[in-house]
């Protein structure tokens, strides 16, 4: 067909857009936020939808303007500043087009200050799937009934600081930073720009509707290494790239590996895994036993760690005793402390030999190289 659009093409100029009004970190960013924009279009093909989250630690970093390009190469934007969950739900489920939610200002809702929010957390965790709902009574009194309401849309959000694993596992996340002097764009005018950002969503959306019947069922290869969790997460920007073709799938895959690479290397895990994960690569390397007492001390010492200031006290044993029982030895016993004998005295401890298991399944990668193990830490006789 002659007015077919060439998907490569208009990626290309999709990026392009972005490129004259944001400044990303790495060119990765550039390429998911551009799969990301066209991926919006298709959210019928796929199980699950990224949310992509333009986050930083200090203010004036591109994260608002970011979100205002998104929204206008997108379908149906609702900017929700502040909105509450009830709102964004029922604008899902409203049946008049699936709204993509903009979510600016994300750390004043799951922020230090901000207190829970489990309800909008729910709905932004549902939503990630196709098969999302979320539940609610409608009705008065007595004759309330459960209606199940549902949950899945494209979901970008913007703020200060991190969000809650449970939605940055779910997240192609872009560490925005603040331009540099030499580092410049064009001001972005909204009744000028608006026009033109809204030409690219039309086509995106023509375009969508010819790549649908190869997109819808498509099974993406995906890099060595992106399992799981970041397989979902990349998955349907995967699928739009390979369904534009040119140098997209090529693309695609580079960025989806150096994103998921810095995601792995930002993500500390939970306190759990941390202690583990400390205890096999700082305190307890090349040792294959060790008292509480002296695994305390070298915690509490470490530097950039939060051991010597757990909610304003040092880990103490019986909140050591308390994180490892958590895990399981090779055996599917409880990580517990046994006897250790020194010089004159048995004192409790850990071995290597209990944590070895929890350490192959919860702990990212050992370094390449090893650290030596601490000074006076040999094993006694």
């Amino acid at each position: 067909m002659s007015d077919t659009i060439d998907g490569a093409a208009l990626l290309n100029e999709v990026e392009a857009f972005h490129r004259r009004f944001n400044v990303f970190p790495t060119e990765a960013a550039f390429v998911a936020v551009t799969l990301w924009d066209a991926h919006a279009h298709l959210l019928d093909c796929f199980d699950s939808t990224p949310r992509i989250a333009f986050l930083s630690p200090e203010p004036g970093s591109g994260k608002t303007r970011a979100l205002e390009i998104v929204e206008t190469l997108v379908p149906h934007p609702m900017t929700a500043v502040n909105a509450s969950a009830a709102a964004l739900f029922r604008s899902v489920s409203a049946g008049n087009g699936k709204p993509t939610i903009l979510f600016d200002e994300i750390d004043t809702v799951f922020g230090p200050k901000a207190g829970d929010n489990e309800e909008l957390r729910g709905f932004l965790n549902a939503g990630h799937r196709r098969t999302g709902v979320t539940y609610r009574c409608i009705g008065d009194g007595g004759q309330q009934t459960v209606q199940a309401f549902p949950s899945y849309c494209a979901v970008a959000v913007a703020g200060l600081g991190s969000l809650p694993d449970t939605i940055m596992s779910r997240a192609v996340v872009i560490r925005m930073r603040r331009r540099a002097r030499n580092e410049t764009v064009e001001s972005f005018r909204a009744r000028i720009h608006e026009a033109q950002g809204h030409k690219l969503r039309d086509r995106l959306a023509t375009w969508a509707e010819q790549a649908r019947p190869s997109i819808m069922g498509a099974w993406p290869d995906m890099p060595d290494g992106v399992t799981d969790r970041p397989a979902d997460v990349w998955e349907p920007l995967l699928a739009v790239a390979d369904a534009a073709g040119g140098d997209w799938p090529e693309r695609a895959r580079q960025a989806c590996v150096t994103l998921v690479t810095a995601s792995k290397a930002n993500d500390k895990g939970s306190l759990g895994v941390r202690l583990l994960t400390d205890l096999r690569d700082h305190v307890m390397a090349g040792i294959d036993r060790l008292p509480t007492v002296a695994i305390l001390d070298r915690l509490n010492a470490l530097d950039d760690a939060p051991w010597a200031d757990l909610q304003g006290k040092p880990l103490d044993n019986r909140r050591l005793s308390r994180m490892l029982a958590e895990y399981m030895t090779a055996d599917n016993e409880p990580i517990t402390s046994r006897n250790i004998k020194t010089a004159g005295s048995v004192l409790k401890g850990y071995h290597a030999a209990d944590l070895w298991d929890a350490w192959q399944r919860y702990c990212p990668p050992p370094p390449e190289s090893p650290l030596p193990p601490l000074p006076g830490t040999e094993n006694a006789a």
